[in-house]
């Protein structure tokens, strides 16, 4: 079975300094239909203007996962941790027991373009780590990427969830496919362009829960990038 979240539907604010999507429930936004989808629990789409940031805040017992999309990041945390993400770079926090960091666009006169995604870990009160990692282009193009991972595999970031995130970029008319164990799940985020997704039409900010399917077969329709959870 094949659930789709039309882009369209998701929750939307335009705060000025940050427009965001929520795919989930999130702060202020809720919809009892979409409160995650099992460990999965947030995507936000966020918008970042210029020298524009969150302020220091706390999280704790989560997996949280940064994809910069366009322009780049400024992140500070508890941790001592100092760094700026940039596209093509994917940034892992377990919050843990507690960690405090902030967020800015650091850049005078470009928009950062990025997805925030949380996912809830095995385990609570783990102790707090951070991890950030390149993924290029190519290693993305015609073929799945795994970019998260419980084990850290084949240089992905370790989360600490039985759940694997890959990350593929694709040509128009390229094919892509992909086999779901029995009795695990898919989550697929459209994050540009048109796919076809088991024959079913799915286009940028669009998601869609996959339960009982065994084969996932993409095709694009023009030039996409997609992620794709792999959930216990």
């Amino acid at each position: 079975m094949i659930d789709i979240r039309r882009s369209e539907e998701r929750g939307h604010f335009d705060h000025g300094w940050l427009e965001t999507y929520h795919t989930f429930s999130f702060d202020r936004y809720f919809d009892p239909r979409f409160t995650g989808f099992r460990s999965l629990r947030v995507i936000n789409e966020d918008r970042i203007q210029p020298g524009a940031e969150f302020p220091t805040h706390p999280h704790r017992d989560m997996e949280i996962i940064t994809y910069l999309l366009e322009g780049e990041l400024a992140h500070e945390d508890s941790m001592l941790n100092g760094s700026t993400i940039r596209p093509g770079e994917v940034q892992r926090m377990t919050a843990g027991s507690g960690v405090t960091h902030s967020e800015r666009n650091s850049s005078s006169n470009s928009t950062t373009h990025l997805l925030q995604i949380w996912l809830y870990p095995e385990s609570r009160g783990l102790t707090p780590s951070y991890e950030q990692k390149v993924f290029p282009e190519e290693d993305k193009l015609g073929r799945w990427c795994l970019i998260a991972a419980p084990d850290g595999r084949a240089g992905a970031v370790a989360i600490n969830q039985d759940a694997l995130l890959y990350a593929a970029v694709l040509n128009t008319t390229d094919k892509l496919d992909k086999e779901i164990e029995r009795g695990r799940y898919a989550w697929l985020q459209i994050i540009a362009g048109t796919v076809d997704l088991n024959g079913q039409r799915l286009s940028r900010g669009d998601g869609a829960a996959i339960s009982n399917e065994t084969r996932l077969e993409l095709e694009a329709r023009e030039r996409s990038e997609v992620l794709l959870f792999d959930l216990a």
